[in-house]
């Protein structure tokens, strides 16, 4: 399948979470079995150019991908959490959202120094998860370069931010608007 007829999958609900917002949901690609695989066939050639040797994902959408990513290239996955989530002595970042701040959280031995490893999650708004993770990735010591997306929402900048940072950042799909 082409990154055109996994658009299509894409479902747009207006007025979500709050009016004037076009929320991109993709419970309708993910439930939708060939589009699922092509997705992660699309993401998984990109990851193996980049020289991925671990694909992190960050809580929860970015789960979905990253785990099924990091299993057709046969490689590690490193789950990217929310605060209190894991069970072993964790490292954090804590980062600035539109109204508050939030935190990340991994387990610093899930990387080795100097491992490649390239991000991926479901969709790329302002940035900042992404921006955190790739920082707190760094701190663990591993090598982030590369930040791969389902989705690009182009006018909230977050790809744009991340470029600005070094980061190589790609998409499977834009759809314009917040």
């Amino acid at each position: 399948m082409t990154a055109e007829d996994l658009k299509a999958l894409i479902r747009t609900v207006p007025d979500f979470p709050e009016p004037g917002i076009q929320f991109r949901d993709i419970t309708t690609l993910i439930g939708h079995g060939a589009g699922l695989a092509a997705t992660v066939d699309h993401l998984a050639t990109r990851a193996e150019r980049a020289g991925a040797q671990a694909i992190a994902g960050m809580e929860a959408r970015g789960f979905i991908f990253g785990a099924a990513v990091a299993i057709r290239l046969g490689i590690g996955f490193v789950p990217v959490r929310k605060p209190g989530k894991l069970p072993a002595e964790t490292i954090g970042v804590d980062y600035a959202l539109e109204y508050g701040s939030d935190r990340l959280e991994i387990d610093p031995a899930a990387i080795r120094s100097g491992q490649s490893v390239v991000i991926v999650d479901d969709l790329i708004a302002t940035g900042g998860t992404a921006m955190a993770a790739a920082q707190l990735l760094r701190l663990a010591g591993g090598t982030v370069e590369n930040a791969l997306f389902v989705i690009d929402l182009p006018d909230l900048g977050g790809a744009a931010r991340l470029r600005a940072a070094g980061l190589t950042v790609q998409s499977l799909m834009q759809f314009e608007g917040g």
